[in-house]
């Protein structure tokens, strides 16, 4: 059997063949000694573990608090790590000192009042300062935080303790 020839989209692409392990490339067509296409076989991959793909646990969609808030949110697993997620159509207002909380109440508006919504201590553990006011975002939930006890998400303003807007989790 004769070896697999290669051919490349582009001769500048030649560093990046041998750092990315020919990934770049296709199998030429080749034909078998008796006239008929040859095996063909892919290259060699590494040792790296193949990454697991992330599921969805739970998800819901922001609605307004105090300030506008939308966009949906998931809690995703992925390589035994869970994150909570926040998508491209996240969008909130600035503020002071925000953060990103998972809270005990299904409904965090209807457990509080307007025009702040205040939260009550004990009722949320905070995962980690907001990143940005909008897009795509992602924050690791500590293995300590048992999901089942959590059942919202918010974005809440931890020197005024207001709430933005939160998101019921499904």
């Amino acid at each position: 059997m004769r070896p697999i020839v290669w051919n490349c989209f582009k001769t500048a692409a030649i560093a990046t063949l041998i750092t990315t392990g020919l990934a770049a490339c296709t199998p030429a067509s080749d034909t078998s000694a008796a006239g008929g296409p040859a095996a063909q076989t892919a290259p060699a991959t590494s040792e790296t573990p193949i990454a697991q793909a992330p599921t969805a646990a739970r998800s819901g969609q922001f609605v307004a608090a105090e300030h506008p808030t939308l966009g949906g949110v998931s809690i995703v697993e992925e390589n035994g790590r869970r994150y909570l997620e926040l998508d491209s159509a996240f969008q909130t207002d600035a503020g002071p000192d925000l953060f990103v909380i998972l809270h005990k109440a299904s409904d965090i508006l209807a457990t509080t009042q307007p025009p702040a919504y205040p939260l009550a201590e004990g009722d949320y553990v905070e995962l980690a300062p907001l990143q940005s006011t909008e897009g795509t975002q992602r924050y690791e939930i500590p293995d300590a935080n048992a999901l089942a006890d959590y059942s919202s998400v918010a974005i809440w303003c931890r020197q005024f303790n207001a709430t933005f807007g939160a998101a019921s989790l499904m």
